[in-house]
């Protein structure tokens, strides 16, 4: 069965595998994802799957672009549909024009198929069941089969494949002689029976370059290596918990002494959440650069903590991977809905460092950079990220780090100065930034010391119930705060290629979806100017921005319009100025979305709330 205008396209198409949770897929659909990347031609693979163990449908979305372009599209060009379960849905999901990849071995209805796609059925029950006996082998050969039939119908380097498949195995002969077979039953029965290759297909190019794969989740737990830390203390929640897995693993490779092997680190599973907020706090106390890492569910339960850490001015780095929500709300799917509970974390007046990465790089270089910014602010510093710059693999840059680099440990009271009868108030602004000196515990045996406490204090760390000392500390922590704003990563501007009215803020994961939107918006004679915020509090270049524009679009992952709503209050902006665009359904926001939301508004002029709720 075959479309009359078949989609027709090298190096730029989206295919997604739609199969069922716990069936050995996941391996396959990576090899797959893997291959193209190896023939030069990007990718930017997503793994859609349920929150429970097995059983339930689960997708694997690779989007092939040469171009570069790494934040999902939106729509298919193709379907790999090999789960009953969701047929109908799948189907419905490809774009008019392609094609639709399935098992023939069962007949199945003229129903249950479309006439503006082409059809492509291999029987593959049919072909495992004629080779293996094993049920489990059968299961997990009928994925790599299905990948080597898309290799002939994509047209894909068939030794590409097989060379990753040797590494992957490399030491295991039985095992590359296997899954080589298999593949080689695919592609052979696709070469013999269906015309190949089809309109999409894949040429070697050469567009990835130096760059790495690698998930941001990893990227936060190398991040946290360099950034000197030594301690974490962290309960495990989804998605957050491979951070800490991979802080354990580059640890026991970097931070294991050579000789006793005595482990110079400590990875602490506490009994819930906010045991594990405490340990960091007291680590970092005792001078030791501690973090955890967490999801919007841990964030709700360390409040207090949080406001202890913000009064008492210890330092603590908490990387945020965030999910859907409120309440568990939707473990395995992405947003950005903790923004406000991180900015405001706590009770009373509290305003918190939170850094914005986009990529793994940043996730890198910002998971490191929050530690000094923690040690020179004495503050806890929120890293958030969410689950799809978190649990998916992307390209990104390699990660660079300056060897002559030290780390900023801030406003140190010394030992020398302590015997030299230096003036130390813990609480102290000698210097009108709002930061005062610290010491840590030994320093001097008998001079340096101070009571920690989250009750009020006067300069000298005396406790005080006077109002005039609870004034002077809340001015001091704002005068702190504002020193912040020059020390966080600065915003990045993309202009338009002419003068525009019109500007789009954005942040995080949200990035490499708007970076096409705005390519697809200029073709369509539509520019936008934009900016990507990295960091709160914001700095006055944010507020330029919005000052400079007529009408400005703040482009977000969550229902409430949170990055809006911290515009509007910290910068005291005119709300009728900031227009939502929200995408909150859990799947990550779309090129195709941002484009489509922003043209419909500025069409008719109509600017009002824009909002998402499904695909």
């Amino acid at each position: 069965m075959k479309s009359a205008q078949s989609i027709a396209s090298i190096n730029d198409f989206v295919i997604k595998f739609a199969n069922v949770n716990g069936s050995g897929s996941a391996s396959a659909n990576e090899l797959f994802a893997r291959a193209i990347m190896r023939m030069g031609v990007p990718v930017a693979p997503r793994n859609i799957f349920p929150s429970n163990i097995q059983g339930l449908p689960t997708w694997y979305e690779v989007r092939v672009s040469e171009a570069g372009w790494l934040g999902a599209r939106g729509g298919c060009d193709m379907i790999v549909a090999m789960n009953p379960q969701t047929w109908d849905r799948d189907v419905a999901s490809v774009d008019a024009g392609g094609y639709l990849f399935y098992d023939s071995t069962k007949p199945l209805p003229a129903s249950k198929f479309r006439d503006d796609i082409t059809v492509l059925g291999v029987p593959l029950t049919a072909m495992c069941n004629r080779e293996y006996t094993d049920p489990r082998q059968r299961q997990l050969f009928k994925n790599v089969m299905y990948v080597g039939a898309l290799v002939a119908l994509l047209d894909m380097e068939f030794a590409v494949v097989e060379k990753l498949i040797v590494d992957r195995y490399r030491g295991k002969d039985a095992l590359i002689q296997a899954n080589v077979h298999a593949l080689r039953l695919g592609y052979d029965y696709v070469r013999a029976h269906l015309p190949c290759p089809i309109g999409l297909t894949v040429k070697r190019a050469d567009a990835v370059g130096d760059r790495i794969f690698i998930d941001g989740n990893s990227a936060c737990g190398l991040g946290a290596v360099y950034g000197g830390a030594t301690v974490a203390g962290w309960y495990p929640i989804t998605p957050s918990t491979s951070v800490i897995e991979a802080f354990t693993s580059y640890c026991r490779k970097y931070r294991t002494d050579p000789d006793s092997g005595h482990a110079r680190y400590a990875a602490v599973q506490a009994e819930d959440e906010l045991a594990s907020i405490g340990m960091v706090i007291g680590a970092a106390w005792n001078g030791a650069r501690a973090f955890t890492a967490t999801s919007g569910p841990g964030i709700s339960l360390m409040q207090e903590f949080f406001g202890l850490a913000y009064f008492a001015e210890i330092p603590a780095v908490i990387f945020d991977v965030q999910r859907g929500s409120p309440s568990t709300g939707m473990p395995t799917k992405t947003q950005q809905s903790d923004l406000l509970a991180c900015a405001y974390a706590s009770h009373g007046d509290t305003r918190h460092v939170v850094l914005f990465p986009e990529n793994p790089y940043e996730c890198f270089t910002f998971g490191a950079l929050a530690f000094d910014l923690a040690d020179r602010l004495q503050t806890p510093v929120f890293v958030l990220s969410d689950l799809d710059m978190g649990m998916n693999e992307s390209l990104c840059k390699p990660f660079d780090w300056d060897d002559s680099r030290r780390y900023d440990r801030g406003k140190l009271m010394t030992y020398d100065e302590l015997e030299a009868g230096k003036d130390f108030g813990r609480y102290l602004d000698v210097d009108g930034d709002g930061i005062p000196y610290r010491t840590i515990p030994g320093t001097h045996p008998t001079k340096g010391a101070f009571f920690t406490r989250g009750t009020t204090r006067n300069p000298y760390a005396k406790y005080s119930e006077s109002g005039a000392d609870y004034v002077y500390n809340m001015e001091r922590l704002r005068r702190k705060f504002d020193t912040a704003k020059n020390l966080v990563p600065a915003p990045v501007l993309h202009a338009a290629s002419q003068p525009t009215a019109f500007g789009v803020i954005h942040f995080g994961s949200t990035s490499p979806a708007m970076a096409e939107a705005s390519a697809l918006l200029e073709a369509d004679g539509i520019h936008v100017d934009t900016l990507r915020v990295c960091g709160f509090p914001f700095c006055d270049e944010i507020m330029q921005f919005i000052a400079e524009h007529e009408q400005v679009f703040v482009v977000e992952q969550n229902e409430s319009g949170q990055l809006r709503s911290l515009l509007i209050n910290e910068g005291e902006i005119d709300p009728k100025k900031l227009v939502r665009v929200l995408h909150y359904d859990g799947s990550p926001i779309t090129a195709r979305f941002i484009s489509g939301r922003i043209a419909d508004a500025l069409s008719d002029r109509k600017i009002s709330p824009i909002r998402k709720v499904a695909s």
